[in-house]
């Protein structure tokens, strides 16, 4: 395994997300980007369509640098899939940032992109079906953590971690070498990012960290020896986001709303609900995507057992549960009406009494209407508040 070119390509990761992130902070607040008339400009609107960029081209360049330099090993073909899907998919999420694209068209690109990083690997049909499956699930439940300050990126970073102690378990530079950028791109991202957030990941970033902690956990089932219980262990890295994707739909089924309508259910805004702050929130998130990670990494080395590796879904379960107690959506208003007792006649409004014909102007003696005089002195005071 090459340490050093994975350390290398890492400290790339994180020194081109930081620069990039600062730059496009700087020139979009300098040209005014977002500003509307008569009102502050907004850091998360200036920059939503710009700031995931920059994690895109930290973690590919440093990644696809770091391969074209030998630090993927005997995996560099895998990178290139890999790499190639994920490069699709932000494009996608960028188009998206710009113009709202539909779901249809969405899914499509990113099976397309899933089927092009999975068929360079040499997966059987079945396998690369269900790989592709696994993939596109997971890069939508991901892309629905963009709702809170540092909530994706916090995620997002501590799932790569446990993606690269697998991969680093078995000693493999090619799969390892893709979640350590990425790892280090999200932290770069996340000192711009934490609450209040000068950039927003926006649907590329999101899209993108989706797809590749996706693909990487495919990828390090595929190769991982028979010994490991990689099926039991990779699928639990994915708790939270699979667990906040799960909240969504139940609620809007639940409620009768559209499942793919945009609202204010997801785990951030419930947790804010009950007076949690943003960024403790983030803390929140974590901890929790921490204690599965913890679990899922430690089935797959061998230091637990298989069985153990049902305790985070179902912590997650109850804690989907207790979530859908808090309210996600405004109860419409009710109007206070009284019914009247069984047996009491129903009470009737009083007639309105008809409005006072309006006073007849004075007339001169041929018959004009006569104008008054203009006002003398200053004006009232009633007058004078008003324009006040």
């Amino acid at each position: 395994m090459n340490v050093l070119g994975i350390i290398a390509s890492g400290v790339a990761a994180l020194f081109i997300t930081v620069v990039l992130a600062k730059g496009v902070r700087r020139t979009a607040l300098r040209s005014g980007i977002g500003r509307e008339p008569g009102a502050r400009p907004s850091r998360a609107g200036v920059v939503r369509r710009l700031g995931g960029a920059t994690v895109v081209i930290g973690v590919g360049t440093a990644a696809a640098a770091g391969s074209g330099l030998g630090a993927a090993g005997d995996g560099g073909r895998a990178v290139t899939g890999l790499l190639a899907g994920a490069g699709i998919v932000a494009a996608l999420g960028l188009v998206h940032d710009v113009r709202p694209l539909g779901v249809p068209l969405r899914v499509a690109v990113q099976t397309a992109a899933a089927t092009l990083a999975v068929c360079l690997v040499g997966l059987s049909p079945v396998a690369g079906v269900l790989a592709v499956i696994w993939i596109v699930l997971v890069t939508q439940a991901f892309s629905l953590l963009d709702t809170s300050d540092g909530a994706l990126a916090t995620v997002g970073g501590v799932t790569a971690a446990g993606l690269l102690a697998c991969a680093a378990v078995d000693g493999r530079s090619g799969l390892a070498l893709v979640p350590a950028t990425l790892l280090a791109g999200l932290i770069g991202f996340l000192l711009h990012n934490w609450h209040p957030a000068r950039l927003r990941p926006g649907a590329s970033a999101s899209l993108f960290t989706g797809f590749v902690l996706a693909s990487s956990g495919a990828l390090i089932h595929a190769a991982a020896p028979p010994e490991r219980a990689a099926w039991a262990a990779l699928p639990v890295l994915a708790t939270v986001a699979l667990a906040d994707t799960a909240l969504v739909l139940i609620s809007r089924r639940r409620a009768s709303r559209p499942l793919l309508q945009d609202g204010g259910d997801h785990i951030t805004h419930r947790l804010r609900r009950v007076r949690v702050t943003v960024p403790g929130t983030a803390v929140v998130l974590g901890l929790w995507a921490g204690a599965a990670v913890a679990t899922g990494t430690s089935v797959y080395a061998g230091v637990l057992h298989p069985a153990l590796a049902l305790v985070p879904p179902a912590g997650s379960a109850l804690a989907v549960l207790a979530l859908l107690r808090i309210p996600a959506y405004a109860a419409p208003p009710r109007t206070a009406t009284r019914r009247p007792a069984p047996g009491t006649p129903a009470r009737t409004a009083p007639p309105t009494p008809p409005a006072p014909a309006a006073a007849e102007p004075a007339r001169t003696p041929a018959g004009r209407p006569t104008v008054p005089p203009p006002p003398t002195g200053r004006p009232a005071v009633g007058l004078t508040a008003d324009r006040s």
